[in-house]
């Protein structure tokens, strides 16, 4: 028998911290790039128009100097394009603004206390909606 992941057992609260899971994205979704790419800036958009939407990119680390490989989309959808003014816009769904607040912090996780701070809507909604059994756009709760 298999082993239970403790995690499953544990149902969210509004202090869980969650955070977009891109690799369980890139396994349940084939349009996840797709959704990617609509999140860019104008500017963006018409030079991804021109790349390969899989290509990876050299990044170094401002802080450790460490030369990693990265998702040039991702990477240029989190330090660009979600800090631009009106990212996050006032009349997206609950799904959509969570998902840019988590690209605009560089997917840093945050519990649905902090989303709803940052949205001004009730953490309760928001961890209704997250924790419903339903994975919205990669959101997921971080294995602490």
């Amino acid at each position: 028998m298999g082993e239970l992941k403790r995690s499953s057992l544990v149902k969210p609260t509004i202090n869980t911290r969650f955070h977009i899971d891109f690799d369980w994205w890139q396994k349940n979704d084939c349009n996840w790039r797709v959704y990617l790419k609509s999140n860019l800036c104008q500017e963006h958009q018409e030079t991804f128009n021109e790349l390969n939407l899989d290509e990876k990119i050299d990044w170094v680390d401002p802080n450790t100097a460490e030369v990693q490989c990265v998702d040039g989309l991702q990477h240029v959808l989190i330090t660009h394009c979600a800090k631009q003014p009106g990212f996050i816009g006032q009349h997206s769904s609950l799904v959509d603004s969570v998902f840019r607040i988590f690209l605009a912090n560089g997917n840093t996780p945050m519990s649905s206390i902090e989303l709803g701070e940052r949205l001004g809507r009730p953490p309760e909604i928001i961890i209704k909606t997250l924790a419903s059994g339903q994975v919205y756009k990669g959101i997921r709760p971080c294995q602490d």
